[in-house]
């Protein structure tokens, strides 16, 4: 007879933000708290079953909280109202919202704040549709999927100019999803689009899609209640005949010969799925084999099971640990922790508590093999991944520069980042981050290959468009700025005002001619700058460098006027004369018939470059920036001069004095 064939979806199963919420309640009960969940912390009614058993009470509102219990805030969150509700009251509170669903709480406040139109796809009854619109801060519309849009953008065509902000539950259908974009794409003009969608959403649905497709029949685990769970039921519905259940005692008994595909919700806990394989093993196995079945079908779930331990005992290689089964529990030194040298009691103490992971079970010795350092690793290997998941951005160190890309150091992970992905553009010395705190974000997690992979550019690049942005409201010319020069050309300098970068035109740089801008700044310079021009429609931004008041101009008409004499360094030689500079940025012609006090051939005959020469100011043209200088008129001014102080005293005059010197006592002599 032909065997029954069953196959587990890899992703089936608790999600993170429903595994952190319930993990985080557990902990409380193992800390001897008492705890009050918002809500049911998971919609699966056998984990709020056991809950309820330990002492979990359900409140509906903050004030239901009893006295003196610890409230926690389930993984779809909370409006705005309630956060402040519960700070008002001042109960102790853990919040335990998924960080997927905070991201999309920050979204639908800032699309508030930008004027935008909130427009979010998912169940309006769904406690997290509620949370997030409890954090609009202007106006918002809730879609459940493609033919309510449709509805919308007909009682709504103002839509199609409005802007607007799109996202989605994260437990939207991925299909129902796809549409809704191309629809608003093609209908409106001002809409910026979030992927919101789960990624452990996202990969549960594909991987159910593609599972019941190659199955006769499929059986979903989860409660009733429970979103994803309904959307995984309706994905697999539509390829094969599916069962949703909640329990394994409501498996039904299948035919042989069948493939038999399995996927659970987000709330649903590995135990509950073993149950139902176990189940499906002692219903079927009269008429089939199912222990290969079942042991490769168990094999995930009991290899790299988590437990919780207390310490009872400890010896120089191994500590002994209660885990709460008939199995003692033991892990040896090797994997306490990662540092061979270290010794057992310098690692745990008795009565330690402590999270481990199940190495191996041996049921005839009664014994299971335990590890801590994996765990420790695991943790690592939990924040990246949740990272991930967020889309949270991280802060690290660059610790080593290697080839195709740096290392980052967070915590205790390494975490690769690729040329093409450490700076903001490519080419840039990656030698320069060595050493320093950079911000950024995990793009792929690889546990299998113990590989992470990160992105400095995408924060950068946020970072870089948000001040453009701010940059561009606030802006006009005039405005003064300290910049950093970036890059030169044959045609300016590039400045960097603070995300956004001008051009100084060459120009600008200076009053005096130039040949290249490093004559004037330097790249790495810090630089005072004003804004002359702006193109907002294309981005660009004029700036100026030199100042008005250090116009040589200026400073002639101050301090040189007409008739002037100064010295001045020739610059130039012409057929028609010599050009001389009378001060830096200006300067002046003296014409050939203004060189010597005769009629000279060229103005060679007498003055070379480089010549000192005394000369006078006689004409200046501010309108098309002309100088007239002489030496001719210096030579007739001291000719003149000379002519005149001989008038005023005749030549050979001889003047006889008659008078008889005195003695020192006064008295003349004869």
């Amino acid at each position: 007879m032909a065997e029954l064939q069953i196959e587990v979806a890899k992703t089936a199963g608790f999600c993170f933000g429903v595994d952190r919420a319930v993990g985080a309640v557990y902990r409380l009960l193992g800390e001897g708290r008492q705890v009050a969940t918002l809500g049911p912390i998971a919609h699966n009614p056998l984990v709020t079953g056991d809950l309820k058993a330990k002492g979990v009470v359900v409140v509906g509102a903050p004030a239901e909280t009893p006295p003196g219990y610890v409230l926690v805030i389930r993984s779809h969150g909370v409006a705005r109202q309630v956060e402040e509700e519960i700070a008002r009251l001042g109960l102790p509170c853990v919040d335990a919202t998924c960080p997927s669903v905070k991201k999309i709480h920050a979204l639908a406040a800032e699309a508030g704040r930008q004027g935008r139109l909130f427009l979010l796809f998912g169940d309006r009854d769904h406690p997290e549709v509620r949370g997030i619109t409890g954090h609009c801060t202007g106006e918002f519309w809730v879609c459940r999927g493609p033919d309510e849009l449709a509805a919308l953008l007909k009682t709504r065509p103002d839509l199609a100019k409005l802007p607007i902000a799109v996202a989605a539950q994260t437990t939207f259908h991925m299909g129902d999803w796809r549409n809704c974009l191309e629809t608003l794409k093609k209908v409106c003009t001002n809409a910026s689009f979030f992927a919101t969608i789960c990624n452990a959403t996202a990969k549960r649905q594909k991987e159910a899609k593609t599972l019941a497709q190659k199955s006769h029949r499929m059986v979903v685990i989860g409660g009733r209640d429970s979103s994803n769970t309904a959307k995984l039921r309706d994905i697999c519905a539509e390829y094969c005949e599916t069962y949703l259940i909640e329990r394994a005692d409501e498996l039904p008994a299948f035919p042989a010969g069948l493939r038999i595909g399995i996927t659970a919700g987000a709330s649903t806990p590995a135990s509950i799925i073993k149950e139902v394989l176990v189940t499906m093993a002692e219903v079927n196995n009269n008429e089939l084999n199912f222990e290969e079945m079942l042991e490769e079908s168990l094999k995930s779930l009991n290899t790299d099971e988590k437990v919780h331990g207390v310490v009872v005992g400890i010896s120089p290689t191994e500590v002994y640990v209660d885990v709460g089964r008939k199995q003692a529990g033991f892990i040896p030194a090797s994997e306490l922790s990662n540092d061979p040298s270290v010794k057992p009691e310098d690692v745990v103490k008795m009565g330690d508590e402590m999270d481990l992971l199940i190495m191996k079970t041996n049921d005839q010795e009664g014994t299971i093999m335990l590890s801590k350092r994996r765990v420790d690793a695991m943790k690592g290997w939990d924040e990246l991944q949740e990272a991930m998941d967020s889309s949270e951005i991280l802060t690290g160190k660059v610790i080593e520069v290697v080839k195709g890309g740096v290392i980052v150091l967070k915590g205790a992970m390494r975490v690769f980042v690729p040329a093409s992905q450490a700076t903001a553009s490519r080419g840039e010395d990656l030698n320069a981050l060595l050493n320093t705190e950079v911000r950024f974000r995990v793009i792929e997690v690889d546990r299998k290959r113990r590989r992470s992979v990160g992105s400095i550019r995408s924060v950068l690049r946020e970072e870089r468009k948000a001040a453009q942005e701010k940059f561009w409201e606030t802006i006009e010319e005039g405005q003064a700025f300290t910049g950093t020069v970036k890059s030169l050309t044959n045609f300016g300098a590039f400045v960097d005002l603070g995300g956004v970068d001008g051009m100084v035109h060459i120009s600008e740089l200076s009053w005096n001619r130039v040949k290249h801008p490093s004559e004037v700044v330097n790249v790495g310079d810090t630089v005072d700058v004003y804004v002359k021009g702006l193109d907002r429609e294309n981005g660009k931004i004029s700036l100026g460098y030199k100042r008005p008041e250090d116009n040589p101009w200026v400073k002639l008409e101050r301090e040189y006027p007409v008739g002037t004499v100064c010295d001045a360094k020739v610059v130039g030689m012409t057929a028609f004369g010599a050009f001389a500079n009378v001060i830096p940025g200006i300067d002046g012609l003296i014409h050939i018939s203004q060189i010597a006090g005769h009629r000279i051939e060229k103005p060679q005959d007498v003055l070379k470059v480089g010549d000192e020469v005394r000369v006078k100011i006689t004409e200046i043209d501010f309108d098309k920036h002309r100088v007239s200088l002489s030496i001719r008129a210096l030579l007739e001014d001291e000719q003149a001069q000379a002519d005149e102080a001989a008038a005023e005293s005749p030549a050979n005059e001889i003047v006889y004095s008659t008078e008889v010197p005195a003695d020192e006592d006064g008295s003349t002599e004869e």
